[in-house]
């Protein structure tokens, strides 16, 4: 049956429904414990130790990411997103009856490989039902469940941790999870033939320790360990030499779990970068521009917060619009404008200073929110339409894994920045607004570069937004992909209407 209506009353509709239940997993999650973090220290200790809370289920999520892409592409976006909400489940179950700090530790990294498996395949599952002008609607629905999150996961943290207990942060999942569930079992249907696929199970250990080594080494490096001691060394050197030889493995591999030419496209490296340049200005503001607000202007946490809520809310309004923007002017026109909207607010934040009001600061984020919607899904979008359904999972989680991947490397550059002007002392007003500014420096620099990055996006991209509207798409149980949204090679075969089926091998001469 031909459905081409998109939303929540379609035929497709409940599997959004399901998508975006399933994101809002994740998108809570990453919000929720932050207000519960003192309520947790007070109850089973470990205040050294708790940032190690953020930055396991960080790891976990980043290195499996990739993994889970090739495994939905292998096996089918509905096993790999049960699975993943599954474990998110336990995750949540252990979290919430943990009995001090290391044991909570422990089952955050089970959390994170839940959220590493349902972060792409949701945003998998978007691109298989939906054509490229039907995302630019429904990437409203989507960008919503963040915007609504943004509010909604620090008030049930801080309601949580002051009136009830801390534990149901975690607890308030299994509902979430359970109901998630059922909507993908009864809801999801996949059409896919159940060959016998070849798993890289070198290339995935290989992947997946080299990351583990390399991300754990840029985020401990400077806080657990100096950047020259001898472990910095064996941890950065070993990863980066495990990642090597995956790099000779995969060349040789009948089906590598990442596939190489993912980093010769030109539409994909782009991406990838402008990813990886989103992961690290989004860590700048998240971690600093509270502290800036706390003990450079004297506000509370709770003022703090919704200063930076002004960037949460802003990134979905301009992404549910962002759609409406590539339809007009194309993938790399909308990425322009949402780098230069970046580059802006990076550079206002350069005009705070302790006399500076708490409304600029949000207003200043604001900016850089508006920017960031009209920058990394529209990007994500023109990476995922230059391929078919086969090679889809890979490249989306790729770009998500750039993302984190920027996230780790700025919180290891700009943490080093802010040490080495505050160093042990206790933190001053002065000292830490030069701090600040420093790291806006830095942050105006990504910036510039992702504006540079943007114009590098093949027009060939773009071609794909030209195409005349789908006169089929596929229901909810039909993965094949739209016509408009097949394949387009990222630098030199334009997109076209060639549609194929989910075992057709993408063709050679486009790698």
């Amino acid at each position: 049956m031909t459905d081409n209506k998109v939303g929540l009353r379609s035929e497709r509709g409940p599997v959004l429904a399901a998508v975006m239940l399933s994101t809002a997993l994740i998108a809570i999650d990453s919000t929720i414990i932050a207000t519960a973090v003192p309520s947790i220290v007070k109850d089973i200790g470990g205040f050294t130790e708790f940032p190690w809370l953020f930055s396991i289920y960080l790891l976990a999520q980043a290195v499996s990411v990739p993994i889970y892409g090739k495994l939905n592409d292998l096996f089918g976006r509905k096993p790999v997103i049960l699975w993943g909400i599954g474990l998110f489940l336990l995750g949540s179950i252990l979290c919430g009856a943990a009995w001090n700090m290391l044991s909570l530790i422990i089952f955050r990294v089970v959390q994170g490989l839940g959220a590493g498996a349902i972060m792409p395949t949701t945003i998998t599952i978007v691109g298989d039902l939906y054509s490229v002008r039907e995302r630019a609607k429904v990437q409203g629905y989507v960008a919503s469940v963040w915007g609504i999150s943004s509010v909604v996961g620090p008030t049930l943290g801080g309601v949580f941790s002051e009136w009830i207990d801390w534990r149901w942060i975690f607890f308030v999942n299994i509902p979430l999870c359970l109901l998630a569930g059922a909507m993908i079992m009864r809801r999801f249907h996949e059409k896919m033939e159940r060959g016998r696929p070849v798993i890289d199970y070198k290339g995935a250990a290989l992947l997946t320790v080299g990351l583990t080594l390399v991300i754990l080494g840029v985020l401990e490096g400077g806080q657990a360990w100096s950047w020259t001691s001898p472990t910095s060394l064996l941890v950065l050197g070993g990863g980066l030499a495990l990642l090597v030889i995956f790099g000779f493995v995969e060349r040789g591999a009948a089906a590598p779990v990442l596939p190489l030419w993912v980093f010769r496209r030109r539409l994909l490296v782009t991406s990838g970068q402008i990813a990886i340049g989103v992961g690290a200005i989004l860590l700048a503001l998240s971690a600093y521009v509270p502290i800036f607000v706390q003990d450079v202007l004297g506000q509370g946490p709770l003022v703090a917060g919704f200063a930076l809520a002004a960037l949460t809310l802003g990134w979905p309004i301009s992404a549910s619009q962002a759609g409406k923007v590539y339809l007009r002017v194309g993938f790399r026109a909308c990425a322009l404008i949402g780098t230069t909207l970046v580059l802006i607010g990076t550079c206002l934040l350069l005009l705070l200073d302790a006399q500076s009001s708490v409304l600029t600061v949000g207003a200043y984020c604001l900016v850089i929110g508006l920017g960031m919607g009209l920058t990394a899904a529209p990007t994500l979008i023109a990476a995922q339409s230059s391929v078919g359904w086969s090679d889809r999972g890979v490249v989306t989680a790729n770009n998500i894994f750039l993302r984190s991947l920027g996230s780790a490397l700025g919180a290891a550059v700009f943490g080093a920045i802010a040490n080495a002007i505050i160093g042990s002392n206790t933190v001053d007003p002065a000292r830490l607004t030069t701090a600040v500014h420093r790291i806006f420096i830095g942050m105006v620099l990504i910036a510039i570069v992702m504006l540079l990055l943007a114009a590098l996006i093949p027009k060939s991209a773009d071609a794909i937004t030209t195409t005349p509207a789908d006169d089929h798409t596929p229901a909810p149980d039909d993965t094949t992909p739209a016509n408009s949204d097949s394949r387009a090679a990222a630098d030199d075969i334009p997109a076209n209407s060639d549609s194929r089926a989910p075992d057709d091998p993408a063709p050679t001469s486009t790698r």
